[in-house]
């Protein structure tokens, strides 16, 4: 899509983004890769940015990407992060494997399937308007990952819940808004309840010339549910079985376990009903984490456990 047609087509595109976002239920990782933009924090855990979400250049395509992952410590000491194959529509050993411990009646399995549930990541192009920690990052495009509370934040500008509220796209460069993302420390965990997106209005004033070149400088986001980016159903079992430690298939697994295999998913079983992330290394262990954007702070560093 050319910047012209962007310009032209952009009040036709809310309705698109909406629709699409509830057909989603609401990429790889990230490492040291400098195309992302990570928020800051200071010492006691509070940060602060302005950030504009951009468009996708291709106007088939949502400007959002999203991809699920696992990532948890199995009884051998070892750590299992990867992205899930439903994140394509394939099936996923550790799915299938919640299923079974969910299904098998006892409250200590229901417990491990929550702790190994798959947890929701966004990828977006954003402008960085402010970043009063780095301020090099500001006026440049990078990819920006968040979690469902921040997309939900987007959700909420673009479907008002008031009648005195108009409508947003914050994906416009014309009449979109900036996106103040607003850190603090709570209960131990950064929380981004206070982050809002600010009054509509044209990113750089309006210009042209200028939003062109943050328009060509935009990423493409395809990586992330390319499915060749994905390991294969054998290759994720053979890693499941390396984490929990059994010799077998991982259907097998359940049954080594003396789980019933039940006939079909009970109904009370939701897989995203916590976007919870992997137990927090620690003394005792003990701690875990159940807000779905710290994945955003936390995920290089569960990476570079899973490879020690």
């Amino acid at each position: 899509m050319s910047f012209e047609s962007l310009k032209k087509n952009r009040l036709s595109v809310i309705t698109k983004l909406i629709t699409e976002a509830e057909k989603s239920g609401g990429g790889g990782g990230k490492g040291e890769d400098s195309r992302y933009w990570k928020p800051a924090v200071d010492k006691s855990g509070n940060g602060y940015a302005v950030l504009r979400f951009l468009p996708a250049k291709d106007e088939t395509k949502v400007p959002w990407a999203q991809y699920w992952d696992h990532g948890f410590k199995g009884p051998t000491g070892r750590w299992y992060i990867e992205k899930s194959l439903t994140s394509i529509g394939q099936p996923d050993p550790v799915s299938e494997l919640n299923i079974q411990l969910w299904n098998s009646g006892r409250e200590e399995d229901k417990e491990i399937a929550r702790a190994r549930k798959r947890r929701l990541h966004y990828v977006s192009n954003v402008y960085v308007v402010a970043d009063p920690a780095n301020p090099q990052n500001e006026g440049k495009v990078f990819l920006f990952q968040y979690g469902k509370k921040i997309f939900n934040k987007i959700m909420d500008v673009m479907q008002p819940e008031f009648q005195d509220e108009k409508p947003v796209n914050p994906f416009d460069l014309w009449e979109g808004a900036n996106f103040k993302l607003k850190i603090r420390q709570v209960e131990g965990y950064r929380n981004y309840d206070k982050s809002e997106f600010d009054s509509p209005s044209a990113l750089l004033g309006g210009s042209d010339d200028k939003l062109k070149g943050i328009y060509e400088s935009i990423h493409g986001l395809e990586e992330f549910t390319d499915p060749s980016q994905f390991k294969s159903y054998e290759q994720l079992s053979m890693k499941l079985r390396e984490v929990i430690g059994t010799t077998e298939n991982v259907k097998e697994a359940v049954k080594e376990a003396k789980l019933p295999t039940p006939k079909a998913p009970v109904a009370d079983y939701d897989e995203d009903e916590e976007d919870s992330a992997p137990s927090k290394p620690a003394p005792n262990e003990k701690k875990v984490f159940n807000d779905e954007d710290e994945d955003e702070a936390t995920m290089s560093f569960f990476e570079r456990l899973a490879k020690d």
